[in-house]
């Protein structure tokens, strides 16, 4: 137990990041029924930013603005501009869509910054709390909170709010929900836009607990995407609970023989057995 224990904790940051990306996605499925793949070079796109303010000694609560900013803009721009064309396509083809975006953010990045690791320093590096002798930094504390108060947050959003009920109405039938005047666009935009923001926040925490780094930041959807699926695209808190486990399950494996080299594809075997076991979009055309 004393030698899982690190691992554990180590896990929890990861992991919670994994939740908030999963909560991210969730929230545009449900308004929009669009998975959206970019989500992870979104915010690698928007940690990349970050750091270019942070070396022209911008500091924190700029870089910070500048990521959220720019994830939301990229992303609200996708959902203007190009979404609504594939609006009345098959929900595999509009998250396809994404899929293109994804490329071209990545390609970018690849371009204008390099490929070269990098790591974002954050003030909440520099100290932390001792949990049974391993010490958590306040970083991964941050992260863990921040995806509790998310959920909570866009919880209340879609069961207090006006425009929650808009988007519970899309989720459940567009066409309808359109001929009794709900503004199906602004509603989009909505849920772009705040999309757009989760993605900007887990960029910057996953540039800082993992490193700074377009294709590794770009394929955090597949775990987010993982942890989505066994909420069944529907349930914040299980989506929550299930990025943390996955974050935990993927640092522990480092102490299974054999397959500590192969860790990093526990995401990808759990998004394949929750597609197997788990039929989220059955209901939808």
């Amino acid at each position: 137990m004393d030698t899982l224990l690190p691992f554990l904790v180590s896990g929890l940051g990861v992991g919670a990041v994994y939740a908030l990306s999963g909560v991210g996605l969730v929230v545009l499925f449900r308004a929009s029924g669009v998975l959206n793949f970019a989500f992870g070079a979104i915010g690698a796109l928007a940690a990349h930013c970050a750091w270019s303010v942070l070396q022209a000694d911008g500091g924190q609560w700029l870089a910070w603005s500048v990521a959220v900013l720019v994830a939301m803009a990229v992303s609200l721009a996708y959902g203007r501009l190009v979404a609504p064309a594939l609006a009345g396509r098959d929900i595999s083809i509009r998250s396809i869509g994404t899929l293109g975006l994804a490329l071209i953010l990545m390609g970018f990045a690849e371009w204008f910054w390099g490929e070269g690791p990098r790591r974002l320093v954050l003030p909440t590096d520099a100290d932390g709390i001792e949990f049974a002798e391993v010490r958590l930094t306040w970083t991964r504390v941050l992260g863990l909170v921040t995806a509790v108060l998310m959920m909570a947050g866009v919880g209340a959003l879609l069961v207090r709010t006006r425009m929650g009920l808009r988007m519970r109405a899309l989720a459940d039938d567009r066409s309808l929900s359109a001929l009794l005047g709900v503004r199906v666009l602004d509603v989009d935009a909505v849920a772009w836009a705040l999309s757009g923001a989760f993605a900007g926040v887990c960029g910057m925490l996953l540039a800082n607990i993992v490193r700074l780094q377009p294709t590794l930041l770009t394929f955090l959807v597949i775990p987010a995407f993982a942890a989505a699926i066994v909420g069944r695209l529907e349930s914040l808190p299980v989506t929550v609970l299930a990025g943390i486990v996955i974050g935990v399950l993927e640092a522990s494996a480092i102490l299974v023989p054999g397959f500590a080299p192969f860790r990093t594809a526990v995401p990808f075997l759990v998004a394949l057995l929750a597609i197997f076991f788990v039929r989220p979009w059955a209901r939808r055309t």
